[in-house]
């Protein structure tokens, strides 16, 4: 019999002082779509009051504390721990792609490092994390969209309160279709997903509170969507409406006198 196929394994690493417990629920929900969480750890000070939200939920998901007391102030201790375990599980060949949960800026270098070894790496970080770190991610979710989770049950919930209004993915929009020429404008909108995955990786049509990346171009109106019947979904930049043609107000001739 034929192998079954085996989804990715991935390296779970939390940094418990940069990332809230409030998101545990909707971030292992979002790690499943990517591949199977082989390995799940969290790096903190769980004698701090502030990590003792973590504390509560770790046996539910699976995740092993690495406890690291702070000795001394401004040394973060765990941190450098959870370099160092990145790079013992790098080094060890038996992972297909990191998650970095972290809003500092901090891991820029540890993210570049992993993927300069063909890793990929996926960051889940509040809106606040430097752009740094975000770009040096294949995949960059904020944490803010993951909070109790999304699902198609949910879409209510998520247009309430978006991290931004939806014509503020218009210009990437338009910046991405511009950069698949075509003679007549239209392009798969399977297409374009693809690109801004690749231009930014940072993009989620959740930060503009829509659950597909068809309903938020619907609601920018800033595009046109050809939708054929069983066929693929295409969209362009709408063009601009021709301006009416003027009127030429006839000239009058040097001997005829001006209308009473």
């Amino acid at each position: 019999m034929p192998s079954e196929l085996r989804s990715p394994r991935l390296a779970v690493l939390i940094d418990a002082d940069n990332a809230s417990a409030r998101i545990a629920d909707g971030l292992f929900e979002e790690i499943a779509k990517i591949g199977e969480a082989s390995v799940r750890r969290i790096y903190g000070d769980f004698s701090n009051p502030r990590s003792k939200g973590w504390a509560d939920i770790l046996s539910k998901h699976a995740i092993i504390p690495q406890q690291q007391f702070a000795y001394t102030t401004g040394k973060n201790a765990s941190d450098i721990t959870l370099v160092i375990d990145a790079m013992d599980l790098l080094h060890s060949g038996r992972f297909d792609g990191f998650c970095l949960v972290s809003s500092d800026s901090d891991f820029t270098r540890l993210a570049a490092r992993i993927r300069e070894h063909g890793i990929d790496v996926f960051g889940f970080g509040e809106q606040k994390t430097p752009e740094s770190f975000r770009q040096a991610c294949r995949r960059f979710v904020y944490t803010e969209n993951l909070r109790g989770g999304v699902t198609s049950n949910q879409d209510a919930a998520v247009r309430a309160q978006p991290l931004q209004p939806p014509d503020a993915a218009t210009p990437i929009l338009k910046k991405v279709i511009g950069q698949m020429a075509s003679e007549d404008g239209w392009v798969t909108l399977g297409e374009v997903g693809r690109q801004l995955a690749n231009l930014a990786s940072d993009f989620d049509q959740r930060t503009y509170g829509f659950r597909t990346l068809s309903e938020l171009v619907r609601r920018t109106n800033a595009f046109e969507i050809e939708q054929p019947k069983g066929g693929t979904t295409r969209i362009r930049i709408k063009q601009a409406a021709a301006p009416p043609p003027r009127r030429r107000t006839p000239r009058r001739r040097a001997d005829q006198k001006p209308p009473e």
